[in-house]
């Protein structure tokens, strides 16, 4: 895509059903693609005058017009922007992540803009739509929708769209994600190899499809070592540290506690860090998600670099923005880094 598609999107007119008129019905309409439609319409070389002529008729049959962000972006006053949207700012995971985008943005020229949907549906919603509506020139989402599919129109009206950390589902679309089975399973496997059989998983919302394929990687990695999953060691749904602190404290309690515990995110292993503060001999523990003091506290985590997973995002969109290529999702390794925690034996 061009620097003038981002801003030659959509139009403010409608269908007869209510629906936004866009670029794409206009491309439909002339029989040629959303970015062969949006160069005819720009007024950029290497347009066929026939294909030209047939999309601008096209486009006045519908009655679709330019708008101004288009010449704005040609004459270099408007500023062009992504947007990233995260599902909580206060998360040092997503800070990571928009260290990286931020500076992979600032190369090419883009500046970046940042929203938080609290991992609540219909605020995403809101936010991308308002995105589309600012003509941005890109969008990089980690989504809490459990379907993908209504978000099909983003690209229809002519905005790169790349989900992150969270691959796409009911939606062919570029994504990029943590190699989340991978990295369960080498924390997994490193508590069998040293001697753990009451392993305990805590994790997130059940709905994330992180936590989603943490817990079955889980579940596979225990079956591999002909361990049984017993559900009394299984927590979902701590979606805070202190919901996570009161979960790994009723761990404890059981009658037969856990001698190892992973936990599924950097939350839920700052409140497992919380529940063990008064433990003589704490349970061996592996966090998912690399964190800032992780190295001070001794705490074993596996993870991805998160500034990578920004910048590898970053590239994606500037592929779709480039061409018509076909959807791709990209896993990030997720690294297991033993500092002490994980490597606790069993007593």
């Amino acid at each position: 895509m061009t620097t003038d598609d981002a801003g030659e999107r959509t139009d403010v007119r409608a269908w007869g059903d209510g629906r936004r008129l866009t670029l794409a019905d206009v491309a439909a309409a002339a029989g040629v693609s959303i970015k062969t439609a949006s160069r005819a319409l720009g007024g950029e070389p290497n347009v066929a005058d026939a294909t030209r002529g047939r999309v601008r008729a096209a486009a006045a049959t519908l009655g679709f017009t330019m708008n101004s962000a288009a010449s704005q972006l040609r004459r270099g006053t408007a500023v062009r922007t992504v947007g990233l949207v995260v599902g909580d700012l206060a998360n040092p995971f997503y800070m990571g992540l928009a260290t990286g985008v931020e500076h992979a943005l600032r190369e090419h020229g883009l500046q970046l803009t940042m929203a938080s949907s609290d991992e609540d549906a219909a605020a995403e919603r809101a936010i991308v739509e308002d995105l589309v509506h600012r003509r941005a020139d890109g969008i990089l989402l980690v989504s809490t929708l459990d379907d993908h599919a209504e978000l099909r129109s983003v690209g229809d009206r002519g905005v790169p769209l790349v989900l992150v950390d969270r691959a796409p589902s009911g939606l062919d679309a570029d994504a990029v994600v943590i190699d989340n089975v991978a990295g369960t399973t080498a924390a997994i496997a490193g508590f069998v190899a040293r001697g753990h059989r009451r392993i305990a998983f805590v994790g997130d919302l059940e709905r994330l499809p992180p936590q989603r394929e943490r817990h079955a990687a889980y579940a596979a990695a225990l079956a591999a070592s002909g361990l049984p999953i017993d559900a009394a060691l299984v927590v979902r749904g701590a979606h805070s540290a202190a919901t996570a602190e009161a979960a790994v404290r009723d761990l404890l309690a059981l009658d037969e506690p856990p001698t190892a515990v992973f936990t599924a995110n950097n939350r839920v292993t700052i409140g497992a860090i919380a529940a063990f503060r008064d433990v003589a001999h704490p349970p061996a523990l592996v966090g998912f998600d690399h964190f800032e003091l992780a190295d001070a506290l001794g705490i074993s985590t596996v993870g991805a670099d998160t500034a990578d997973l920004g910048r590898e995002a970053v590239d994606a969109l500037l592929r779709r923005r480039e061409g018509e290529h076909a959807p791709a999702t990209r896993a990030v390794p997720a690294t297991l880094v033993p500092r002490g925690s994980g490597e606790r034996p069993p007593r």
